[in-house]
């Protein structure tokens, strides 16, 4: 009997985006909002950066990312937001839930968007057009909130599709039209090109993804190395180059988490500068923690009123995940390096080089830190039914200032997956 060989089915891969997260979120609890131009991330007067623009602002050239004060020139009339994070967490966690009943293969690539394996389940669901339509149906239904879905046979594709049938549209790219579809879009559609790469694009004349297919790839090998190789197989709809190493749905470990504060008006103050220190240290432990992480390396990130940056490291003799000895850590790098009576504009606190298991504990020390290890559990507990603001250290109180809306939270619904001990 001659064997029958078996027919390889491109993947079928979903990006769902959510339309405008932030803003859409706020127009739920404040429905005077809606239709107008709104910014979300802070006020108009701070140095904080735009984490979302409503449709009616960016029609003024708002984006996300943009200082705050540069959107307030370009749209006057727009109402500033602080944001809400806890309840950007919570409707992300309902969108989680609106995904998982169409595919058990979900990632969330962030607060606001998320990859779904969907092949194999046109039985259930249809097929993709039919799918996403009901995926859009429940997602209105069960969130109030708009999306739009980009599908292909890779994620690149279907991230790439999604922004372009934004807003609150669908999109499907048939297998083998990838290419096509691909070529007339500007280069920086390309996830992963940045500006510098752009530019040097640019400068050979490629400015279209097309544009890359008159270039061998022993050319792009030979200019940008591994890089190269993996636009020639982006340009084709491939999931090429590292961008999508892993399977929809696989936990990918970070290699490093970190969180930041940019002062409204330059301080040289030096216990509102611990005390913002505090604070960043107890966010970045707080994140360890959910994603039961040990770090090894404390770094501070330190930049002046001029702008002059610069960051300073210690490695740990033992990887925690306690506040404390975070803190305690980037405070001795920070006394050691500011130099006293000179403002400072930002302050962060990064933590690397992870374990997943603490080493032996010290007996002398081991007490203490279990001590440690229960109060943090229990302020964990407490800031997940009450919001990350509702209890902390009480040297980080005076730092008074809120979470970045625009950081990645504490958690992605569907990341923390628990690890063997």
């Amino acid at each position: 009997m001659v064997a029958t060989p078996q027919l390889a089915f491109p993947r079928t891969i979903f990006h769902v985006d959510m339309d405008a997260f932030f803003v859409s979120v706020e127009e739920l609890y404040d429905p005077s909002l809606r239709g107008k131009p709104v910014v979300v991330g802070g006020q108009r007067d701070e140095r904080g950066v735009v984490s979302a623009a409503s449709y009616a602002a960016r029609k003024f050239g708002v984006h996300s990312a943009m200082p705050l004060r540069t959107a307030a020139k370009l749209c006057p009339n727009a109402i500033f937001v602080d944001g809400h994070p806890d309840r950007y967490r919570e409707f992300s966690e309902k969108v989680h839930t609106v995904l998982g009943a169409f595919s058990p293969q979900v990632e969330m690539a962030s607060i606001d968007e998320a990859y779904l394996d969907m092949s194999g389940t046109e039985r259930l669901h249809g097929p993709p057009l039919k799918a996403a339509h009901h995926l859009h149906q429940r997602m209105k239904t069960d969130t109030g909130l708009n999306c739009s879905i980009g599908i292909g046979a890779s994620r690149l594709v279907a991230k790439v599709s999604s922004g372009q049938a934004k807003p609150n549209g669908v999109l499907f790219i048939v297998p083998g039209e990838e290419a096509k579809f691909l070529a007339p879009l500007d280069v920086r559609e390309i996830p992963g090109v940045g500006k510098v790469m752009e530019t040097h694009l640019h400068a050979l004349g490629i400015k279209k993804v097309g544009d890359l297919s008159r270039l061998d790839e022993s050319e792009l090998s030979d200019r940008f190395g591994k890089w190269g190789l993996a636009l020639a197989g982006k340009a084709r709809g491939e999931d090429a180059g590292g961008w999508f190493d892993s399977e929809v749905g696989a936990n990918v470990d970070a290699k490093s988490i970190s969180h930041e504060h940019t002062y409204n008006e330059d301080t040289a103050d030096a216990s509102q500068l611990e005390a913002t220190l505090v604070r960043l240290s107890e966010m970045v432990g707080r994140r360890l923690r959910e994603s039961q992480f040990h770090a090894r390396t404390i770094q501070l990130k330190l930049r002046y009123k001029d702008f002059t940056t610069l960051t300073r490291a210690h490695t740990l003799a033992s990887p925690t995940q306690l506040d404390t000895e975070i803190f305690e850590q980037v405070r001795a790098l920070f006394r050691k390096n500011w130099k006293n009576g000179v403002p400072v504009r930002l302050l962060g606190v990064h933590a690397s080089s992870f374990t997943s298991r603490p080493d032996q504990i010290n007996l002398l020390e081991g007490n203490r830190q279990q001590r440690w290890k229960d109060a943090l559990a229990a302020a964990d507990h407490l800031r997940d039914r009450f919001g990350e603001s509702s209890v902390g250290l009480a040297s980080g109180i005076r730092a008074g200032f809120r979470e970045r809306v625009h950081e990645n939270p504490a958690s992605l619904p569907g990341k923390n997956k628990p690890r063997n001990s």
